[in-house]
């Protein structure tokens, strides 16, 4: 029993025979990393765009929160139904497909005329963003165990310079040539990644595949949740820092752009140059975790986490607290997110896309929590309000780790 200090769970490995014969190198793991990065960016596009695309289609203020929320809801719903087929699908197809698709979607927010399809577009895209997650299921299960941290650390270091970077790109781009622009460029490189990625990936002859139906498949996915209470336990962990993330994320344009700042786009897009340094926490997590520390980089990230609010609540008077206070969070949320992936794929590898995609359900739940309430509380009671709500998440986090830091055992974990 997990009380009595043994491992919840077995981790189970392909047999050797069954192995990939697929090289994983680094330029293929690069170019996971870029992939993941460009489609995982159409979630956060929107953020510094708001008040303009709200200008555009004379949406009203709860409307224009809607957009993200939207956009979170549909990348949740993808997260259950579309991330699980990895498992039973040509992942290589599946990946080019739902890019294709997602190029589709794109097109259809870029070209919005109307605020109905503008929500409808944001909702498809992201639904499909969801590859995403595919492709980091995918890249764990092509790595050889001693190295899968490493290159889960890689890849989402990838998926924290998309995020991140979304925002200035978008800001700089919607200054330029207007909010539409970002939508139609990311378009087309989205259908480039499309054309690249069915060339360079493994055919379906080198990935082992489970059999299941559709409808077993879903079904199994609820059945982890029941049998595995370190999933459980992560997908919490992962629900509280990206609620805190996103209450950070969705709401600081707004101050910002009020006195005393006024920044354009392109200048509180810029923010996101600053986060980056989470694609370096990403990357030493994933080492420590192959080093079978996971339990310490979690309890050290999750202080970070709760920590980085002190600065932040003085961004209304010093740009330089905003700074530390945003890499500070971006470290501590990208080194709990890349040690919650690591240890749920080591659960059951041959379940990897239902592991992952299942947790990042919680991910969205928590993202799509963290956006409306620090919206509403903005509007409500101001910058300060919205720091107590992150701080409040963050506490939540580290206060979990404590009380299950010696009843629920990492798989591997030296300390």
């Amino acid at each position: 029993m997990p009380g009595n200090g043994e491992a919840p769970t077995r981790r189970t490995e392909a047999p050797s025979g069954e192995r990939s014969a697929f090289v994983l190198s680094r330029g293929v793991v690069i170019l996971f990393a870029v992939a993941c990065g460009a489609a995982v960016a159409n979630v956060y596009f929107s953020q510094p765009l708001l008040v303009t695309m709200g200008h555009d289609l004379a949406m009203s203020p709860a409307l224009v929160g809607s957009v993200v929320t939207l956009t979170h809801v549909g990348y949740g719903l993808g997260l259950f139904f579309l991330v699980p087929l990895g498992d039973v699908a040509d992942r290589r197809r599946l990946v080019v497909a739902q890019l294709l698709l997602l190029v589709v979607a794109l097109i259809v927010v870029a070209t919005a005329h109307t605020s109905t399809i503008l929500l409808a577009g944001m909702a498809a895209t992201g639904l499909l963003a969801v590859v995403t997650q595919t492709l980091v299921a995918f890249a764990a299960s092509l790595a050889p165990p001693a190295r899968r941290g490493r290159v889960v650390g890689l890849v989402t270091g990838g998926v924290v310079v998309g995020i991140l970077l979304a925002r200035t790109a978008s800001g700089i781009m919607a200054d330029l040539a207007g909010w539409r622009s970002v939508y139609l460029a990311s378009a087309s490189l989205t259908a480039l990644l499309a054309l690249v990625l069915y060339r360079a990936l493994p055919r379906p002859g080198d990935v082992p595949l489970t059999t299941l139906r559709y409808r077993q498949l879903l079904r199994s996915t609820i059945t982890l949740f029941a049998r595995e209470p370190l999933l459980r336990l992560r997908a919490l962990f992962g629900l509280l820092i990206f609620a805190t993330f996103s209450t950070l994320w969705s709401s600081v344009a707004l101050p910002l752009s009020e006195a005393p700042y006024f920044l354009p786009h392109s200048a509180i897009g810029a923010l996101g140059l600053i986060g980056v340094s989470g694609a370096l926490a990403a990357t030493v997590a994933g080492r420590l975790n192959d080093r079978g520390l996971s339990r310490r980089t979690t309890g050290i990230a999750l202080a970070l986490l709760a920590a980085s609010w002190l600065p932040l609540a003085f961004t209304r008077s010093s740009l330089w607290a905003l700074v530390v206070g945003v890499i500070l969070l971006d470290l501590a949320v990208q080194a709990v997110h890349v040690t919650n992936q690591t240890l749920i794929y080591a659960l059951h590898p041959d379940a990897g896309s239902r592991l992952i995609g299942g947790y990042m359900v919680f991910y969205a739940i928590g993202s799509a929590t963290g956006a409306i309430a620090a919206t509403s509380l903005y509007a409500a009671a101001g910058w300060g309000a919205v720091c107590a709500l992150g701080a409040a998440f963050s506490c939540l986090g580290l206060l979990l780790w404590a009380l299950t830091r010696h009843t629920i055992v990492d798989p591997a974990a030296k300390s």
